[in-house]
């Protein structure tokens, strides 16, 4: 029977509907994306003159490299919009921060799962410097989107950093539930005491090693939605080490489950600025389908595939 569940770190619902994975076109494959041009690769070594100026290397010859979105959408220094007549109902404030650009590795790959576990512990690294870089800002949100279903528009793998001056009304909901937790239960940890829970439980636990826990969270917005966090609780990404050869199987999974690496979106959260309790995750969402009216008009997801089911199928592979 389908049940609404409710996602205990944020608040949101999703509905469960398993027998929905019946429909016609329904099945979890993926097809691969078809090769990076490296002449039409502006993220290729040697092509350095087509993006914005280098930020930040690990290194000559580069492994890893930064540098400003050439299509940003926050910028350092934005005038101030004029008043509106009507402030009760239009207001409008600068879109300042930072916009920038990590490309993963050098070579002309699309996902992450191509990359070595070296390559990839090296970009997370530097995901983790780029965020100190920013520790002013109130919200550091790091995304990696991969396929163009999933909103990338170069196929070369990489990240993007955003640096906001404000905190998104989804990471507030976060922070003020992680502070009325800790109100609760007196101290506790939300993310610490839901990994501990689902780890005694199993049934929603994929893997595990000596730094971090993998899950299907209890309300996942898609089939195959997986949650990364540390065995220890830290509020900030970038003051750990910890998570990237989880991140790597993780990967490897999801690629040896649907034939292919899927597009997927993934993000790290990371303490928001006003928080007395929180902690970073990774979490990373495969796009098996399209939102539709449902989800785009009242934000309540339909997952067609139970996320037991599917940290069964991804823990034994």
């Amino acid at each position: 029977m389908p049940q609404v569940r409710v996602d205990p770190l944020s608040g949101l619902k999703t509905i469960i509907a398993g027998a929905r994975a019946d429909r016609p076109n329904s099945g979890f494959n993926a097809s691969p994306e078809p090769p990076v041009d490296p002449a039409t690769d502006p993220f290729l070594p040697g092509h350095e003159d087509q993006t914005p100026p280098t930020l930040y290397t690990d290194g000559d010859p580069w492994r890893v490299r930064v540098f400003d979105n050439l299509y940003p959408a926050l910028v350092p220094a934005s005038e101030t919009p004029e008043r509106d007549a009507n402030p009760d109902l239009f207001t409008a404030q600068p879109a300042a921060g930072a916009h920038e650009v990590i490309v993963n590795a050098p070579e002309p790959v699309s996902t992450l799962s191509e990359l070595s576990l070296e390559q990839l512990a090296l970009a997370v690294q530097t995901w983790r410097e780029r965020m100190r870089v920013h520790s002013g800002a109130a919200c550091r949100h790091l995304i990696v989107n991969e396929g163009r279903t999933a909103g990338a528009s170069i196929p070369h793998t990489h990240a993007q950093l955003y640096a906001m001056d404000f905190v998104p009304a989804a990471v507030a909901r976060e922070r003020e539930r992680f502070g009325a937790y800790a109100v609760r239960t007196m101290g506790g940890n939300l993310l610490a005491d839901l990994v501990q829970d689902e780890v005694r439980r199993r049934e929603r636990i994929v893997a595990i090693d000596k730094e971090a826990v993998l899950m299907t969270p209890y309300a996942s917005r898609s089939p195959f939605h997986l949650l990364l966090a540390p065995r220890r609780a830290q509020a900030r990404f970038e003051d750990d080490t910890v998570g990237a050869a989880l991140l790597h199987d993780a990967l490897r999974r999801l690629k040896a489950r649907l034939g292919a690496s899927p597009p997927l979106n993934l993000w790290v959260r990371t303490e928001p600025s006003g928080a007395e309790h929180y902690g970073w995750r990774i979490e990373i969402q495969p796009r098996l389908g399209q939102p539709a009216g449902l989800e785009l008009g009242t934000g309540v997801h339909v997952c067609i595939h139970p996320p037991e089911q599917a940290a069964a199928e991804l823990r034994d592979l």
